[in-house]
């Protein structure tokens, strides 16, 4: 099944800033927008880096403090010249982790997970921003109604994909939740009817009741009219 596109659910509205922003006038922005993170444009519109709060607070994590735990040793290289920085392009995460607005949501919920950031940069072709994608919202398929779900997997697996009649089966809904019930022409096409469903936006969970008609799990051996034994 087609998943919605990253395009579908981005935030399209985003504050920039230029490699050059001050580390306060960063604090500011953030605090100001109730935003966690601010891409960084160079002169020609295109994503350079990403600065986030966790990137302005080494500055505070590196300040002299007797009581608390210093960072481990292995960190104070990179991350020690980066709390020193005085402007975006000192204290940005650079290269940005980017995704493309034609990417599914599947593929920027992976993404999100694999590199264990909290947001992609959208970008487009030539690396300009287009948008930015968190999780808020790739959950958003979650609040489909259940009647648009039901729709989709009446037409688009059951009708199109399967090829089945309509009229056999019964999909019913609950708080994404879906049922399946009644009667597909062949055993196999189950399993198949189960794992297409569970791929639509916003399904929460699938179970089923299905009957067939015919059995095909078993395929009988062919005879061989020549030899008279049996072919598998």
């Amino acid at each position: 099944m087609a998943h919605r596109t990253v395009r579908e659910v981005m935030t399209t509205e985003v504050v920039t800033v230029s490699a050059g922003t001050p580390f306060k006038d960063l604090v500011t922005v953030l605090a100001e927008r109730h935003i966690s993170a601010v891409p960084v444009l160079d002169a020609g519109g295109r994503v350079t880096g990403l600065v986030s709060e966790i990137d302005l607070l080494r500055k505070e994590e590196y300040q002299e403090d007797p009581g608390a735990r210093r960072p481990p040793h292995w960190r104070h290289g990179a991350d020690r010249a980066r709390a020193d920085g005085l402007t975006a392009g000192d204290l940005m995460s650079s290269p940005a982790v980017t995704i493309r607005p034609e990417a599914s949501v599947v593929e920027a919920a992976r993404a999100l997970d694999r590199q264990h950031v909290r947001r992609l940069v959208v970008i487009d072709g030539d690396g300009h921003l287009v948008g930015i994608v968190a999780p808020p919202d790739l959950l958003k398929i979650y609040l489909r109604s259940d009647e648009e779900i039901r729709d989709e997997i009446i037409h688009e697996v059951i009708t199109e994909y399967l090829g089945t009649d309509p009229e056999r089966v019964t999909v019913r809904v609950a708080a994404g939740q879906v049922t399946l019930g009644g009667e597909v022409e062949k055993k196999s096409m189950i399993r198949l009817a189960v794992k297409l469903a569970h791929s639509v936006d916003g399904v929460v969970n699938v179970a089923q009741a299905l009957s067939y008609a015919i059995d095909d799990s078993h395929v009988p051996p062919v005879l061989d009219s020549r030899s008279g034994s049996s072919m598998t």
